[in-house]
């Protein structure tokens, strides 16, 4: 599954975030993976593509982080996937 991780840093605060990035990694456990991301101008918000098969194992994750960060997560499909899921429809 895929899901858009939208994070929203503590009080606009990106340095915390990155400061544990870059001692402790992106500690993603077991099972996802990070496909791309994409951060707001004011450095407040973050965008996140992420895979996995179970959304426990996506929880892993952001339990890492939620000190730091206000979590949004949004199951999306690519746009193949939607196309397959419309197509007996029209």
């Amino acid at each position: 599954m895929l899901f858009v991780v939208i994070e929203h840093y503590r009080q606009g605060d990106a340095v915390p975030v990155y400061r544990r990035f870059r001692e402790r990694g992106r500690m993603m456990p077991a099972g996802v993976e990070y496909r791309g991301s994409w951060v707001t101008e004011d450095l407040a918000h973050c965008y996140q593509v992420m895979e996995c098969e179970r959304r426990e194992n996506l929880d892993a994750w952001i339990a890492g982080w939620k000190d730091l960060v206000d979590f949004e997560v949004v199951p999306v499909l690519t746009s193949a996937q939607a196309q397959e899921r419309i197509a007996p429809r029209l």
